[in-house]
């Protein structure tokens, strides 16, 4: 699998770019897992939310966003972690986690890193240095539990 990496701060994204962004997340969060959210939540234009896309032959095939430190209290703050259906159980997850991790230390070198993980993802996100802050909570009835590295 050729896999094209892209980190792109928001301003620097094209209309496609956004839009497959946007249609992802939407087929997985909001249909696929069956949540009637805002998804659009007004966080991907906003500050230095940098945008982590792996394409191959111009489709998204993974992706996330880190929004800045300023803007969220003091952490990088992952979120929208995403892998396309069709391209699920070879091992582009892990990549994602990776690179983000890689990008979070260039652009904000020695921030901690917080996440908002399903529960039954601790492990996954275990092996990249996550431990568990706080209490599990339900999210659009799905049980959450905050993660900080760092």
């Amino acid at each position: 699998m050729s896999i094209d990496w892209i980190c792109k701060h928001h301003s620097d994204l094209g209309k496609e770019q956004l839009y497959a962004i946007l249609q992802l997340r939407t087929e997985v969060f909001v249909v696929e897992q069956k949540c009637a959210y805002q998804e659009v939540d007004g966080q991907d234009l906003a500050g230095d939310t940098c945008h982590l896309m792996a394409w191959q032959d111009d489709q998204l095939q993974a992706y996330l966003r880190l929004l800045d430190p300023e803007s969220q209290g003091g952490d990088v703050v992952i979120g929208r972690v995403v892998t396309a259906p069709s391209a699920r159980g070879q091992g582009l997850g892990h990549a994602l986690i990776e690179k983000a991790l890689e990008v979070a230390e260039k652009n904000w070198p020695g921030v901690p890193v917080y996440l908002s993980a399903q529960a039954h993802l601790q492990g996954y996100y275990g092996r990249y240095g996550f431990v568990v802050v706080g209490e599990e909570y339900l999210e659009d009835d799905i049980p959450h539990i905050g993660m900080r590295r760092g």
